[in-house]
């Protein structure tokens, strides 16, 4: 049997003493209860305004459940609960129908009449023609390449092609 005297404070210590005392530990150890399994053996109704109580009981290595719990108290109304927390937002739902058309808005007052605007088709033609000149002359400085394709990829030429075209849209910003 284990002692936990044993051995006293400076006394002479034998294999046989120490023997004994992990025996008795490993008696002990043994001897504790394992609980692997856990069951609810059943629920039972009691009385309203009675306190819940839970009855526990091990049956081998199985911890074992009962509960009793009080019955509401009816023909009343509990009240209105505390609010909860707000839950995450929900995925967007399907688009609803499109509701009537509403009734016609009335009329406004009508605006302060603008300047009259006088143009001859020969001003106009000419306003034209200008800025069709400014826009070619937008690309007139950029010069082709002057040189014809390889039959297989070429990254020297493929180069001056992006060059060319980066000169080319340069030019065309205003």
């Amino acid at each position: 049997m284990f002692d936990p005297n044993i051995p006293a404070t400076n006394a002479e210590a034998t294999s046989a003493m120490f023997r004994g005392q992990f025996n008795g530990l490993k008696d002990l150890i043994d001897a504790i209860q394992t609980i692997g399994n856990a069951v609810v053996d059943g629920t039972s109704t009691l009385p309203p305004g009675s306190p819940a109580a839970v009855t526990l009981s091990v049956s081998g290595n199985t911890l074992q459940f009962s509960f009793q719990i009080p019955q509401g108290i009816s023909g009343g109304d509990g009240g209105q609960g505390p609010q909860g927390e707000q839950g995450i937002q929900g995925e967007q739902g399907i688009q609803g129908i499109q509701g009537e058309q509403g009734i016609q808005g009335y009329q406004g007052e009508p605006g302060v009449p603008g300047a009259p605007g006088e143009v001859t088709s020969a001003a106009l033609n000419t306003a034209i023609s200008g800025v069709m000149n400014a826009s070619s002359n937008i690309s007139n400085n950029v010069n082709t390449l002057n040189q014809p394709a390889d039959s297989s990829y070429n990254q020297i030429q493929m180069q001056d092609v992006l060059s060319k075209l980066d000169e080319l849209i340069n030019a065309l910003r205003r």
